[in-house]
């Protein structure tokens, strides 16, 4: 299997241009924005545009829902078979109804996904248009448009509190993943070249541009998420704003189209036992699990320094079971995933810091003598990758007295056939569990440190030369 198969498979290195600065993170089982939507300018024309990061699919996860009643309604959704789906309900009829044959299942990718609606159109196929990244869909596995004219229920006035964004209008289907730039305009049915652009220099890439100046109409919103307080203000100028139903502050991340940031990744195989949560910054095996089972993140990197924190947020209950953290080679992982080794287990050309403070690198003990670590500790991990060297914090403090930005003490990695590497967190036993902070935490900061290019949200400060692992800084130093 090659390391991309389901390592960073789809983000690209965005080019410079337009910066979004903030998306939000829905939990997947409660998040959601609500409000309640006024007559339309015209219910005949409309668009949404968003950008989206999902997260690993367990059921169907509703994007966004009107609701009027059980006979009229609409929605767009990514299903439980990795299809974007948009359904529209009118009279107790479904009116139209778009299932992509392609699949959307890259849990490391950001998409940008535009719904155009213009029942006015005389051609059928004119009147619903799903675009991803600047493309027009046009391979559907189910096909069928409204009648010419026809309102689209979309862009109705809602029951009371019931247009809903990362939820269905039941109380079901919730949204696990991120979500940046969202937006509706009532009354126009835009293209995406209002909300995005190819790179002039890579023109595979489709980047955003600013949509501020659009004319939004009556029931427009354009939600950028910058405001932590009021995570659902409408920016448009309509005053439109959502209510935030189960969100946090700490819900808004820095992670976004224009900057990705590493995660865990859901897209894993053999997984048994095992849940992701927080935008796959959480991982956490249940009361079955019974093997080591490393868990990898996205974003492999070949040369550079970068620094991550994890939190031990519940060691284990099974006795003697010990987590570790550090580092891999990629392909080996791959390799030897169904083998059940632990970070810095054999074979797997990486180095592993253990809860016990033992320090082990492809099945053999480096160092047994360090402090050992236990709930609501913070493991700070320094990768140099480019001269093949680790170093590990407790709470701050550097173990073997380490110091990244010396060079000295730290812990050699061995050499990986590819030359590709990736951060890592395994678990033993029953109900252990790791949050991950690769600059957008999963976890109460209090601090609040950035490495030298302003990115990152860290507990402890960030060594001299090295950096949050995200695309913008991987341009530069990986």
């Amino acid at each position: 299997m090659p390391i991309n198969s389901f390592l960073y498979p789809g983000a690209k290195v965005p080019p410079p241009g337009y910066d979004v600065a903030n998306s939000l993170r829905f939990d997947g089982s409660s998040s959601n924005l609500s409000r309640t939507q006024g007559s339309a300018t015209n219910q005949k024309k409309g668009t949404i545009s968003f950008w989206m990061k999902p997260s690993a699919i367990s059921d169907d996860m509703r994007i966004i829902t009107n609701y009027n009643d059980v006979n009229n309604h609409a929605y767009l959704r990514l299903n439980d078979d990795f299809q974007l789906q948009h359904y529209v309900l009118s009279g107790g009829s479904a009116i139209g109804h778009l299932k992509t044959t392609r699949l959307f299942r890259d849990f490391s990718a950001w998409y940008h996904i535009v719904l155009t609606i213009d029942t006015t159109q005389g051609t059928a196929a004119n009147r619903m248009k799903l675009y991803v990244n600047g493309s027009q869909e046009t391979a559907f596995a189910t096909e069928t448009y409204p009648d010419q004219n026809a309102d689209h229920p979309l862009f109705a006035a809602s029951a009371s509190g019931n247009h809903f964004i990362g939820r269905h209008y039941n109380d079901a289907d919730y949204w696990h993943g991120y979500l940046a730039e969202f937006v509706q305009t009532d009354g126009q049915a835009l293209d995406p070249t209002s909300f995005g652009e190819f790179d002039s220099d890579s023109p595979t890439i489709w980047k955003p541009i600013d949509v501020s100046g659009l004319t939004f109409g009556n029931n427009g919103y354009y939600l950028d998420f910058e405001d932590s307080s009021a995570l659902g203000n409408d920016v448009s100028g309509n005053d439109n704003d959502f209510t935030a139903n189960n969100i946090a502050a700490t819900d808004q991340s820095t992670d976004t189209c224009t900057n990705n940031f590493a995660t865990f990744n859901s897209a894993q195989p053999a997984l048994s036992n095992t849940s992701f949560s927080e935008g796959n910054l959480v991982v956490a095996t249940n009361s079955s699990a019974s093997t080591q089972v490393p868990f990898a993140t996205t974003i492999p990197i070949s040369t550079g320094k970068f620094y991550a924190e994890f939190k031990m947020i519940a060691k284990s209950t099974t006795s003697g079971s010990i987590p570790y953290i550090g580092v891999l080679g990629a392909a080996n992982f791959v390799s030897e995933l169904n083998n059940a080794y632990f970070v810095g287990g054999s074979n797997l050309d990486g180095v592993g810091y253990g809860a016990s403070g033992v320090v082990y690198s492809n099945g053999s003990e480096l160092d047994s003598s360090e402090a050992s670590y236990d709930d609501d500790d913070i493991i700070g991990v320094a990768a140099d990758i480019t001269n093949k060297k680790i170093y590990f914090s407790k709470n701050g403090t550097y173990i073997n007295s380490g110091d990244p930005a010396a060079g000295s003490n730290g812990y050699t990695i061995p050499t990986t056939s590819q030359g590709f590497y990736i951060f890592a967190a395994s678990l033993y036993g029953a109900s252990g569990s790791w949050g991950a902070n690769f600059g957008s935490p999963s976890f109460s900061i209090s601090s609040g440190n950035s490495d030298a290019n302003g990115y990152g949200n860290f507990e402890y400060a960030v060594p001299s030369g090295y950096y949050a692992l995200n695309t913008k800084n991987l341009a530069e130093f990986g």
